[in-house]
């Protein structure tokens, strides 16, 4: 098995979780590869990693790798698809963050975890994603053009309201007067757009929804539309700039840009261990129909 490690820090919420990881790895004899800036952040502090020095690095990823471990939280994972790309390498995370919807995997539970993988006891979910195109071409939307979780336009530099226009499969819907707009896949359901009153998707859904940010027209609300649909839109405000951020990345776009957003023609595949379920996950995390009264059953 080759796996490839990433991650963004090593402190002392992450240091524990490192230490087991690559111990088990080593343990196991496992190739195993980390990722260069991550191998350096390591090297430079205070370790307990048996054989580290015989670890490889690498940079960019290819078809020879069987599986990439996040560490971190889902920011980290959003991060780690960058690597990934369209290659078809499954991913998993371990928490070491906030939440964790998508990096489910505790530090009590990393043996035990990667045992089962090698025993094949785990599913692959593939997620769809998010592909974008502007016009005139902005270079850094074109360099990264994907996006897991949402892709948002926003406001820059004012405290004033933008207008987004928006059509859909080239029809008019509607001209939002809010603070932004979250185009969102089922994946990225349970984050910003969940912030914004946005509706829980199931991963399986083939859906995207439209949530606006503090729109100023109340009957402006969330719309969950098919996910072949295409979705153009224009901005337009009292600045000549707006925002625009794919996941966690983030470029400056003039207004009146024309913005192509469309699911993209691959996915991510994570792999979902058998103990571990979206709808279990919904419960722990989000509380998802808490009530004492459900304590009987």
């Amino acid at each position: 098995m080759k796996v490839a490690v990433f991650g963004r820090y090593y402190n002392k919420t992450t240091s524990k979780s490192v230490e087991t990881l690559f111990n088990y790895l080593f343990r196991q004899d496992i190739e195993a590869y980390i990722e260069d800036e991550f191998y350096n952040l390591i090297n430079n502090e205070a370790h307990n990693i048996k054989g580290f020095e015989t670890f490889n690095k690498f940079d960019h990823l290819d078809k020879s790798f069987d599986l990439l471990v996040s560490v971190g939280g889902d920011g980290t994972i959003l991060r780690a698809i960058t690597y990934v790309k369209d290659i078809d390498i499954p991913i998993i995370g371990i928490n070491t963050g906030r939440l964790g919807f998508l990096a489910t995997i505790h530090v009590e539970a990393i043996e035990q975890a990667f045992q089962n993988i090698i025993d094949g006891k785990y599913k692959i979910s593939e997620r769809s994603l998010l592909e974008v195109e502007t016009s005139p071409t902005n270079a850094d939307v074109k360099d990264l053009y994907f996006a897991l979780n949402e892709v948002t336009v926003s406001r820059k530099n004012t405290t004033s309201m933008i207008t987004v226009e928006t059509h859909l499969d080239g029809e008019y819907l509607t001209s939002y007067w809010s603070d932004g707009l979250i185009v969102s896949t089922p994946t990225g359901s349970t984050g910003y757009s969940l912030s914004c009153g946005g509706p829980v998707i199931t991963p399986g859904a083939y859906s995207f929804v439209l949530t606006p940010i503090a729109p100023h027209n109340l009957s402006a609300r969330p719309l969950v539309i098919p996910d072949s649909t295409e979705i153009q839109l224009k901005v337009d405000g009292r600045e000549q700039q707006h925002l625009i951020s794919l996941d966690s990345r983030i470029a400056t776009l003039d207004n009146g840009t024309i913005i192509k957003i469309k699911k993209a023609d691959f996915t991510i595949k994570m792999i979902d261990l058998f103990n571990e379920s979206f709808l279990d996950t919904l419960r722990k995390k989000l509380l998802w129909g808490e009530d004492n009264r459900n304590q009987k059953q």
